[in-house]
């Protein structure tokens, strides 16, 4: 409602806006708490009440000090009636309700962020999905995009000279993708994220030779552990998760 009352003022040049929220109203002496606020600051009232027992009093407070309100619901709920054919319910309150679904990505936010860059290894078998790759292959915000579709995602660096935590080869409940990134655009985003950084980028972080051999053997780590390789080069993170989404429904035989 707040959006739709700032996009609304923006045609009116040189108007400037206090708002005055009340939400989360559900009773008679809330409204006329409302109106009471109204009164002591008059000006346009958008509400967003289904319940006529409360819209009601809201409308005739409004009514006796001649200030406009107005349903921001209205016409999207008459609409979606006649097309739906069938009355809306009037209940207050339904775009607030926690249902499973709503912590079941509570829970899978928190784990990702537990379970990020090889924190919390102990936890991996505890995973939906865990993913593998060289430095700046976009794991983290794919696990948090994954996370926020209740998917349990942690994720694990490929770093040079040092071997993975043994719990990602000791893993049997999650599937472990693979993620790999063209060499020369891995040194681009790697540039970009020590330029940010403020640090000096002249290492073999950033160094093609260097580069190119850790993408190869990270490519043979796959190969020699059969995990499936999803290569993000080209890819955005709504892409990449939805093909990981696809290699998880496949592994419980389902169709996507």
């Amino acid at each position: 409602m707040h959006s739709v009352a700032r996009a609304c003022l923006v045609q009116f040049e040189g108007v400037e806006a206090i708002e005055h929220i009340w939400s989360m109203v559900r009773t008679k002496s809330q409204i006329e708490r409302v109106i009471a606020g109204v009164q002591a600051n008059p000006g346009v009232v958008l509400y967003t009440l289904v319940n006529e027992t409360l819209r009601s009093p809201l409308l005739d407070g409004c009514r006796k000090l001649q200030v406009p309100a107005i349903p921001v619901l209205d016409p999207v709920i008459g609409a979606l009636a006649t097309f739906l054919g069938r009355q809306s319910r009037g209940l207050p309150g339904q775009q607030h309700l926690l249902d499973t679904e709503y912590f079941q990505r509570i829970d899978a936010m928190t784990f990702a962020l537990n379970h990020d860059d090889g924190q919390s290894a102990w936890g991996l078998d505890e995973a939906d999905v865990v993913l593998v790759g060289v430095s700046r292959t976009s794991k983290t915000p794919t696990c948090l995009y994954l996370a926020n579709r209740g998917i349990k995602a942690a994720n694990v660096p490929i770093v040079p000279n040092m071997a993975l935590p043994p719990e990602v080869f000791a893993a049997t409940r999650p599937l472990i993708v693979g993620l790999t990134n063209d060499p020369e655009r891995l040194i681009q985003v790697r540039r970009n994220r020590l330029t940010m950084l403020h640090q000096d980028d002249r290492t073999d972080y950033t160094d093609i030779d260097a580069v190119r051999l850790e993408v190869t053997a990270a490519r043979r780590l796959f190969a020699e552990h059969h995990w499936p390789v999803i290569d993000v080069t080209r890819r955005s993170i709504e892409e990449t998760a939805a093909a990981i989404l696809k290699l998880i429904a496949r592994r419980h035989g389902q169709d996507m």
